[in-house]
């Protein structure tokens, strides 16, 4: 791409997709100065309790072991602003998983095979890891995460509900989601005297400095965190997580540079997942499909370390036109993992059973699901009252219809079969709200007529750098390839994590607006540029964080098409189609790659993903990706994504909406939607694996009381 007139907005290829495809990339873990060591951690082997003892006597005398920290002798920390990041400071243990020791040795080999070898004796306390909607101990928290209130309600929703010609009261089970990204959480680090160097896997570096400087009590300009690859996150490294952390500490007792890269198998337990939730839906229609009472209310669980409390009420909020409406959260702690960020917190857990629900009203109405959607599209946000800064659902469900071929669609139930395969088609709404965080950055043009642009973005994956710089190009008014830039250094100013599809919103604000500065700059210069070219910076403090009067957030639409096996119980998404309203979109080939990605992880929540807390030993049963089950290309024929045009003023410079997680949101909906569609019958709990529907199936086919006849 060399011109200007399309430069925001072409599908541009990214920039270091080259140094990824040829292994020239460099990720945390490849870091090699010399004199590195790797280390390995120690986890807990008990549900609850605390240290006894610990012999790490049998780990030091193993050829290349270098140290053995536990809480008995490693350095102290200063107070954390995340408690999970108070590591080896006491011999309490919170739950299975938790690190109670670090093996520092010459090689990796010889760091695993140390932490094996260290002997650590318990107390054992009774624990509870059980989540269920009759807890004693469920109680309503101040708020859901992201600062939510955990309750809300507007009109009486119980007397409107009793009083609804139609109603639905169902409740719907999702487990506990992991997020795996392709690279572990991998981090290393380096002192040089009082100054620490970090390459950290990590969604924000700006982030991972600030709780440095705060644990090892030193100035955040002694410590630089660079994140230059990052092999995807899902949310899971959005904040600063234990391998940082341990990774500084043993570089700082052994004097030496030091790699930890936490296994696999150890993520769940220490990184965060996607907490199970528990939901009750109760929705009154009139006869005319118009929603009069819309109820959702969620049980969830979090860890007895920080309060994580997912958010999966809140899209019930934004969704529908109800006069009465009533959301709540409440929360059990447990002696679990702390729960965290996962692709849509929130909003994907709760579009899945309200999307679910919604369509349950529509077959109680007898009415096609996506006409009692659009009849119950609200003219303002039904929580806040605050009129949309633009919301064109209606048009993606209305587009999304056409490009399936929904008009042809029998409603009836198991109205299409070939041989022993039951087809069938859903839909479910999807949105995601807009966010912005402040953000610096600088532009400087250059002699030789280039330009670099310096913004502390983190590219997890998904572009972020290509787009950024074709913000820069447009802002600027000049060729993409004159354009340089920098990123993940946290050096260069601060930035917000790359999260919540706040990323290219607000690293990009920042860049657009230092690159209309260096434009007027450059207007007002005259003659050659000096040897250090010309700068201008950027600080969106104040403007990017200011509040809006309107309600501003990204709509879209999902439509799935599945097979089910009467034989067998597998089902098979043949087709998933998305169509997206989601403001301007900066660079169509990444912005369909983000779409798709999230449809897919959508369909994996759906049929294959799923995890349980075993209630005798307090751990996650499914710990890796051989029990953990992703989806592969193999399991979805078709994926189409589109959006519609949308111009919407009152966003941000670009008038771009986040990309990253509206994919995610209603597609395990459509998804289960569409098996019911198929089978005629309505799991309401994920995933739809082969036993589980097999099951159903067989129960449909034998009432109760006639399997064993």
């Amino acid at each position: 791409m060399t011109g200007t007139e399309t430069v925001l907005g072409a599908p541009v290829e990214r920039r270091e997709g080259r140094e990824k495809v040829t292994g020239t990339a460099r990720y945390a873990a490849e870091y090699d100065w010399p004199g590195r060591a790797q280390a390995w951690p120690v986890p807990a082997a008990v549900a609850r309790g605390r240290v006894t003892g610990v012999d790490p006597a049998p780990a030091l005398a193993m050829p290349g072991v270098l140290a053995v920290l536990t809480h008995e002798n490693a350095p102290r920390l200063g107070e954390p602003d995340d408690s999970t990041l108070a590591l080896l400071q006491s011999p309490h243990v919170p739950h299975r998983g938790w690190f109670v020791g670090l093996v520092v040795a010459e090689t990796l080999e010889a760091a695993r095979a140390g932490a094996a070898a260290v002997r650590v004796t318990y107390e054992a306390e009774g624990h509870d890891v059980t989540l269920t909607a009759a807890h004693p101990e469920a109680y309503v928290p101040e708020s859901a995460n992201g600062g939510f209130p955990a309750v809300t309600e507007h009109g009486d929703p119980e007397s409107a509900f009793a009083s609804s010609a139609t109603r639905v009261d169902v409740e719907y089970r999702i487990p506990p989601l992991h997020n795996h990204p392709m690279e572990p959480h991998t981090s290393t680090a380096r002192w040089d005297g009082d100054r620490l160097t970090v390459h950290s896997s990590s969604q924000g570096t700006s982030a991972v400095r600030t709780e440095l400087a705060r644990l090892f009590e030193m100035p955040e300009d002694r410590i630089t965190v660079l994140a230059e690859h990052v092999g995807g996150g899902f949310g899971s490294k959005g904040t600063p997580r234990p391998e940082v952390v341990l990774a500084a500490m043993a570089a700082r007792e052994t004097g030496r540079p030091v790699t930890v890269a936490l296994p696999r198998r150890y993520l769940p337990a220490v990184v965060g997942h996607r907490a199970p939730t528990l939901h009750r839906l109760r929705l009154g229609a009139d006869a005319g499909g118009r929603i009069t009472s819309l109820t959702h209310e969620v049980t969830t669980h979090t860890s007895r370390v920080k309060e994580f409390v997912e958010q999966a009420a809140v899209p019930a909020r934004v969704m529908y036109a109800a006069p009465a409406l009533r959301t709540a959260h409440r929360v059990v702690r447990l002696d679990v993992p702390t729960p965290s960020w996962m692709r849509a917190p929130g909003e994907c857990p709760g579009m899945y059973a309200l999307e679910s629900a919604v369509d349950e009203l529509a077959v109680e109405l007898g009415m096609d699901p996506v006409e009692l959607r659009i009849r119950n599209e609200p003219e303002t946000e039904p929580d806040s009252g605050k009129p949309f800064s633009s919301r064109h659902l209606v048009e993606c469900l209305r587009e999304g219809a056409r490009r399936f071929g929904w008009e042809g669609r029998d409603p009836r139930p198991r109205s299409r079969a070939a041989g022993p395969l039951l087809i069938g088609s859903g839909v479910a709404a999807a949105t995601y709200p807009v966010l912005v965080s402040p953000c610096a950055a600088s532009a400087r043009a250059l002699p030789d007529g280039g330009f670099l642009v310096r913004v502390n973005a983190t590219d997890i994956g998904t572009g972020a750098r290509t787009v950024c710089a074709q913000v820069a190009a447009d802002a600027l008014g000049v060729p993409l390839d004159r354009v340089r830039i920098e990123v993940a250094d946290s050096d260069i100013g601060f930035a917000p994590v790359a999260g919540g599809s706040s990323g290219t919103a607000s690293w990009g604000w920042a860049v657009h607006e230092a690159c209309v500065r260096l434009t007027g700059r450059l207007a007002e210069h005259s003659g050659p540029l000096p040897d250090e070219g010309i700068a201008a910076d950027a600080d969106t403090s104040g403007t990017a964080d200011a509040e809006s009067p309107y309600a501003r957030h990204a709509f879209g639409a999902h439509f799935a098409e599945v097979t089910v096996d009467t034989v067998t119980g597998e089902v098979r998404v043949t087709r998933l189609l998305g169509v997206f309203a989601a403001g301007r979109i900066l660079n169509a080939r990444t912005a369909r790659s983000q779409f798709i990605g999230g449809m897919t992880m959508g369909l994996g929540m759906a049929l294959t993903e799923d995890s349980t807390v075993d209630p005798a030993f307090g751990d996650f049963a499914e710990s890796d990706l051989a029990s953990y089950h992703v989806p592969a290309h193999a399991d979805v024929a078709a994926v189409e994504a589109h959006w519609v045009d949308e111009e919407d003023a009152h966003l941000n410079p670009m008038g771009s909406k986040g990309i990253g997680e509206i994919g995610i949101v209603g597609s395990a909906a459509a998804v289960g939607n569409a098996v019911h569609h198929a089978t005629g019958i309505r799991f309401r709990e994920l995933p739809l694996t082969p036993d589980r529907v097999l099951t159903g199936l067989l129960e449909h086919e034998h009432p109760a009381g006639m399997l064993g006849t």
